[in-house]
């Protein structure tokens, strides 16, 4: 017999694994479901029935070569045995199966290699389902009662692999839906390939059942059954975070290249979406990343802040259930204020083209104080303004002043906390006016 088994393992060895052969199952009482295995176990197909009971299986031979059966287990191929089969002209059939075992069909050069599980060894029935009183914040545990092993098969090498069973577990949680900006109900589903006693899965973010049903093999002959767990109070958290910072569209401010700040003063409105679970809410200001100097605490889900001072505030969400049991923490937003800076033009052309050059402005950054006042050679206050990004359009009491020579003074303050007193004259160049005056012009 050794000898025997020996010289089949050289024949499988040169086994044509492309070929495809026609094999059908006779009485049985509910449909074979047919499985395609890799191509690395060496299989054709897997098929899993019902029962066995009293059933056979038919191969119609394709040629005149003779047809020989053989039957191996988890030994692999290597140590198949042949079975008798019975020939009714070009049909051979092979009865008295046995499940959970490996076939061959040999005809001339060509085999075909199929396994069978009797899914009678196997049945899934679910008694009941519980949630287990040990939880963390990231797994649910759940205890089944009830029967559902691993169904495994063998490679004509002899490997074990697994048939996925696709037991379904079914509960609630939520999900984050961005058209709608909330957090939204849905079905979740985890499959596993057999029963366990202990079964995990993701903490659901809101109170929920969950329901067993298995498998996917009495689901196909209609047979599926189903247990469900007493209502589950949520524990776990989550949040969505946003944060928007208000642009200015100002034409002299210098911009710096930063996600989020960049020229004080900077407004940002930071917002925080929750999940069922949550209890507590904090949005942190910290100077540095591991939040080890939080200088400002804030409970609100919405909150506004205006950072005015130069430097790297790193801000973030923090959230809790009633218990304290399980936080939230989310991404670290960094908003960067940039060093200050003031630079004043020395001369503009009110009415010489619209548009290029027709007003005096400064080009600023980061300045969160600001007073400029603007003179004529007498001494009169002509213009001013406190916001940075606004100018002066030559004009005073509305009618544009003449050509010449006035002069500006600037008292601000820097969000680094520079100070800044700050002279100069502004040249007045390429006026249209006509019956300028050297005398002073009037309040």
């Amino acid at each position: 017999m050794k000898r025997f088994i020996f010289s089949i393992v050289s024949l499988f060895l040169t086994a044509v694994m492309g070929y495809s052969a026609s094999v059908s199952f006779v009485g049985n009482s509910k449909p074979v479901i047919t499985e395609k295995p890799a191509t690395s176990t060496g299989l054709n197909d897997l098929f899993v029935l019902y029962n066995l009971n009293g059933v056979s299986v038919h191969y119609k031979a394709s040629s005149s070569s003779n047809v020989t059966w053989y039957r191996f287990s988890n030994l692999g191929g290597g140590y198949a045995e042949v079975v008798p089969s019975i020939k009714q002209g070009d049909v051979y059939t092979l009865s008295n199966l046995e499940g959970d075992m490996g076939y061959i069909v040999e005809e001339g050069t060509n085999r075909y290699y199929f396994w069978i599980v009797d899914y009678s060894k196997h049945y899934f029935d679910i008694e009941s389902v519980n949630i287990s009183a040990e939880q963390d914040c990231d797994v649910t545990a759940l205890n089944s009662v009830g029967y559902g092993d691993e169904i495994k098969y063998y490679t004509i090498n002899g490997q074990a692999k697994n048939l996925d069973r696709g037991i379904k577990v079914v509960y609630n949680t939520l999900q984050w839906d961005d058209n709608a900006s909330i957090y939204s109900q849905i079905e979740a589903v985890e499959e596993f390939s057999h029963l366990t006693e202990t079964m995990r899965i993701p903490a659901p973010l809101c109170n929920t059942d969950v329901t067993i049903i298995g498998d996917r093999f009495l689901e196909t002959w209609g047979e599926a059954t189903s247990a469900t767990s007493q209502f589950y109070t949520a524990i776990a958290v989550s949040a969505h975070t946003a944060a928007n910072q208000t642009i200015r569209e100002n034409d002299n401010e210098k911009k710096d290249e930063a996600a989020l700040g960049g020229s004080a003063p900077v407004e940002i409105e930071f917002a925080a979406v929750c999940s069922d679970a949550v209890v507590f809410t904090e949005w942190q200001f910290a100077t540095d990343a591991e939040f080890e100097n939080i200088t400002l605490r804030m409970n609100e889900l919405v909150v506004s802040h205006v950072f005015r001072e130069q430097g790297t505030t790193y801000v973030r969400f923090v959230a809790s259930n009633d218990a304290g049991t399980c936080d939230y923490f989310s991404d670290t937003y960094e908003v960067f204020i940039g060093t200050s800076s003031i630079d004043c033009p020395n001369a503009f052309s009110p009415e010489a083209s619209e548009g290029i050059n027709d007003e005096w402005k400064v080009s600023y950054k980061s300045i969160i104080s600001f007073e400029c006042y603007i003179f004529n050679r007498w001494g009169i206050k002509v213009a001013e303004f406190n916001d940075p990004s606004q100018g002066w359009d030559g004009k005073h009491n509305g009618k544009y002043v003449p050509a010449g020579v006035y002069y500006y003074v600037i008292k601000a303050e820097g969000a680094d906390g520079r100070h800044y007193d700050l002279k100069g004259d502004i040249n007045i160049i390429k006026y249209k006016y006509s019956g300028a005056s050297s005398t002073a012009p009037t309040e």
